[in-house]
């Protein structure tokens, strides 16, 4: 009964971003986050990209309240209350329906802050992360240890498959009530310990149509994405697990340019069209083929988001050559000596031959900053006292 004493009980937890590689978009329900087609992730490291969330519950909490990132927001969101709900009911099931008296009590209202150590909705996957982590959180908090990417799926559908680390499939499952609709980890992050990913950041702005609003404009507006999801993607899928399977980066690169490629027609072939891509990420496609075609193989491979920033797959031994062919591609306006973030990029020399062929009119400032991370492990619990968002009132 200890538990039942303490004046406020609190669960702090981190979670990744993740990357598809075979996209996500379009919803068979809208309610429940069903998907009309499986996607296969890559979980990036959290060293480099997540999110923070401290969840506190106490009986002298008189509302439920939220802050993101410091600033206070609606905690009526409907996303954050189906997350809420669910993981209270997985507790009340958990107990048997009885109030267990050591348990925390479910009545109490309760408290979240949650923080980025990158920009938000910057086509960075934020939704994912944060939503894993609110789920982590909630569920520590309340000694829940479910299925709980289902949960997760509630608030963001993409933020299933940050409930693992490493690659991930979330499958759509057929049941109406979308309790076949989870994410599975299909290798963990150590599988493939060559992997590497670069992010080109080339804005932070928020982009012009959300991916809510515009893939359901995509699932009743274009036939290619029909296509795509009935025909495409299941024979896609099974490839690329193959290709993580057997750690072979030409099968995996280029069936990830193909797949992000054609999520990009499917926006085009929306209508009224939504155009995520901008000329800038046109720029790093065709430099990227360029440098490719030089090497005569697959060095390198791009995957874009509902959103202009590109993110590049490599192995550890292409990822300082390609980091100096960005920067002499598009130089650093200012931040020369903070235009690499993340895992250290050794140096490297281009010869001659690669400048000319591949470093065409360069672009100054145009990419404000490249983050260099691999791939990472699912959500983790922060057991330092010192990292709670929430202080021992209850408030940020």
């Amino acid at each position: 009964a200890m538990a039942a004493e303490r004046a406020l009980a609190m669960a702090t937890c981190t979670a990744p971003v993740n990357i598809a590689v075979i996209k996500y978009w379009g919803k068979r329900d809208t309610d429940l986050i069903l998907p009309i087609n499986s996607s296969l992730s890559v979980t990036l490291h959290q060293d480099q990209l997540k999110t923070t969330t401290t969840a506190a519950a106490s009986r002298d909490f008189t509302e439920d309240r939220l802050w993101l990132n410091g600033k206070e927001e609606d905690v009526g969101h409907p996303r954050v209350q189906a997350c809420l709900r669910e993981v209270r009911r997985l507790a009340r099931k958990r107990r048997g329906g009885g109030e267990d008296t050591a348990a925390l009590s479910l009545s109490y209202k309760i408290h979240i802050a949650s923080e980025n150590n990158f920009p938000t909705a910057a086509g960075l996957a934020s939704s994912a992360a944060g939503y894993a982590c609110l789920v982590s959180a909630l569920a520590r908090l309340y000694g829940v240890e479910e299925e709980l990417s289902e949960v997760a799926r509630r608030g963001s559908g993409s933020a299933c498959r940050s409930m693992f680390g490493g690659f991930v499939q979330w499958q759509r499952g057929e049941r109406p009530d979308g309790t076949d609709s989870l994410a599975l980890q299909v290798a963990p992050e150590t599988h493939w310990p060559e992997l590497r990913v670069l992010v080109l950041v080339v804005s932070g702005e928020k982009k012009p149509v959300g991916s809510t609003a515009g893939m359901q404009t995509s699932v009743e507006t274009s036939p290619l994405l029909k296509h795509r999801a009935e025909v495409v993607v299941p024979e896609r899928l099974a490839q690329m697990m193959r290709h993580i399977r057997e750690r072979d980066f030409e099968g995996f690169g280029q069936l990830a340019m193909r797949d992000s490629n054609q999520f990009h027609a499917t926006c085009l072939d929306t209508f009224p069209p939504i155009f995520y891509l901008t000329d800038l990420s046109r720029h790093i496609i065709a430099l990227a083929h360029r440098y490719n075609a030089h090497h005569g193989h697959t060095k390198v491979a791009y995957t874009f988001d509902a959103g202009p920033n590109a993110v590049i797959f490599a192995l550890a031994d292409t990822v300082a050559e390609f980091v100096e062919v960005v920067r002499r591609s598009f130089p650093p306006a200012t931040n020369g000596d903070q235009f690499v973030q993340g895992l250290p990029v050794g140096s490297a020399t281009l010869s001659q031959e690669l400048v000319a062929a591949v470093v065409t009119e360069p672009l100054p400032g145009a990419v404000q900053y490249i983050l260099h991370t691999k791939p990472g492990p699912g959500p983790q619990l922060v057991d330092d006292p010192s990292q709670h968002l929430l202080g021992a009132d209850g408030l940020p």
